[in-house]
């Protein structure tokens, strides 16, 4: 197959642009607007110069006669069991015993590269309430921001929820090596 030399083949003809066709006759739309505006306001006119229609008199509506019948019997007398049941009864629940790790919990809320962002990070989480240290890792320049030690893991998700409300994100929880 022989290859095509598509640069000296040339560009086809340019197409018309339709802008001027819009612009030789505005004055067809000035008058389609006038037309619409003129009919709104004529049927405005219409309407408010028509009558109310006259009301209707009120006919008179006669009661039926009322049939004599039967009365109806008085309604049973329901006696639900649980009323006198529900207040003796005591319920038995077995609480989960919590089970104490050997090794703590610990929480880390971010790790910085310099230690002014990790002592901002420690008082926004001082406002909570909550106490925490900045540990820096040997051979590393990394600051850590940690909460804990905590000897259940229940009580560290209770602090983590609490920082999530104020909008103090992400911590993270495991156990302490």
């Amino acid at each position: 197959m022989a290859n095509k030399d598509y640069v000296r083949r040339g560009r086809g003809q340019k197409k018309p642009t339709r802008k001027t066709a819009a612009r030789k006759k505005p004055w067809k739309a000035g008058l389609v607007a006038l037309l619409l505006l003129s009919g709104f306001g004529y049927g405005l006119y219409l309407l408010s110069q028509d009558p109310e229609p006259p009301q209707p008199k009120p006919a008179v509506v006669k009661k039926p006669q009322k049939k004599t019948a039967k009365p109806l019997p008085p309604p049973p007398e329901e006696k639900w069991e649980y009323v006198e049941s529900l207040p003796n009864k005591e319920i038995q629940v077995k609480a989960k015993e919590m089970v104490v790790s050997d090794v703590p919990y610990i929480m880390q809320c971010g790790a910085y590269k310099n230690q002014q962002q990790a002592e901002s990070r420690k008082v926004e989480i001082a406002f909570q309430g909550i106490s925490s240290t900045i540990r820096k890792k040997t051979g590393s320049s990394w600051y850590r921001v940690v909460l804990g030690p905590y000897t259940y893991k229940r009580d560290a998700e209770r602090d983590k929820h609490k920082l999530q409300r104020a909008k103090i994100e992400p911590c993270a929880i495991w156990k302490d090596q």
